[in-house]
């Protein structure tokens, strides 16, 4: 058994989802070849032969590459993935938006947000926004899975480097093009690995009240920022910062919802966290019924209060 991993990295290092994947990946059995595409990267390359679990790290280095656009990336996988009988990603926006059309590319089904690996065709995955687990099983020649970071620890550097191996550019599609970044540079924790999240819902009001409320909190915690759906169309948060079944699917220490009323694709994404807290004026807010420590309070009152006391 084979399986081909495919690395999701930033500018500087190998992401958790990553790590998480790898972790995945191992308990399949068989040697993990681990794919990284992009261009100038060498560094991440060599963090990534470091991490426990990894056979081989494969290189694909092209100014094609330089960002990541999955109408380029798919064809570079498809043309790989007859060697392998599983081929995994991180259930990221990265992962999520490339798999599909490596499976498309394939002729082959696909299972999506893998929480738990019973055998090498055979896993669990969540249905109906996270209310029932559904264990499935695939038949098809090579597997593709996307992996949830949230059901899985982050695979951590081991004291042995795997060998690199540099493989031929499939180069530009030209199905898409590359027109612009905005990355908000940030001390905070990521929000998908982060152990402490607190985040507000729109009962917040506006982007200024978002920032006064919730951030001295979230610093003091060191905690990331999140934000309910809701919140993120009302513009109050970035699209980065949702937590949910259409956003980031979340599993912290301590999850803090302020303002937050607990709509049920929201609970999808964040009721795996070890601990809930809800802060809210509405004592029937379905919130509470998800929380392990309550409190019915005026937000714009308890929370500053709260921030000064730590």
């Amino acid at each position: 058994m084979s399986i081909l991993l495919i690395a999701e990295f930033d500018q500087q290092a190998l992401k958790a989802a990553t790590r998480s994947a790898i972790t995945a990946a191992t308990q399949l059995g068989g040697n993990i070849d681990v794919l990284v595409i992009g261009q100038n990267v060498n560094a991440i390359a060599q963090q990534t032969a470091s991490v426990q679990g990894v056979a081989r790290v494969l290189v694909a280095d092209d100014a094609a590459y330089a960002k990541p656009l999955a109408e380029n990336f798919a064809p570079l996988v498809q043309a790989i993935a007859a060697n392998y009988s599983h081929v995994i990603a991180a259930a990221t926006s990265f992962g999520k938006n490339l798999l599909p059309r490596v499976a498309a590319l394939l002729d082959v089904d696909m299972v999506s947000e893998v929480t738990k690996i019973i055998d090498a065709s055979t896993y669990v995955r969540p249905l109906y926004a996270g209310n029932l687990n559904a264990t499935v099983q695939t038949s098809e020649a090579i597997k593709l899975l996307t992996v949830r970071p949230t059901g899985f620890t982050a695979a951590k550097d081991g004291e042995q480097s795997a060998p690199i191996e540099i493989i031929a550019a499939a180069g530009d599609n030209a199905l898409s093009r590359f027109v612009s970044e905005n990355i908000q540079v940030s001390e905070r924790p990521e929000l998908g690995t982060a152990k402490i999240i607190v985040t507000g819902g729109r009962s917040l009001g506006s982007v200024e009240k978002f920032d006064q409320v919730l951030s001295p909190l979230a610093e003091k915690l060191t905690a990331a920022l999140g934000a309910t759906r809701a919140a993120v169309d009302a513009g109050f948060a970035p699209n980065e910062w949702q937590v949910g079944q259409t956003g980031t699917v979340v599993a912290p220490d301590i999850y803090i919802a302020i303002g937050v009323s607990g709509a049920a694709q929201h609970i999808a994404g964040m009721k795996e966290s070890r601990m809930i807290i809800a802060i809210n004026q509405d004592p029937d807010a379905q919130i509470f019924q998800w929380a392990d420590y309550g409190l019915v309070a005026d937000l714009f009152d308890a929370v500053p209060k709260i921030s000064a006391s730590l």
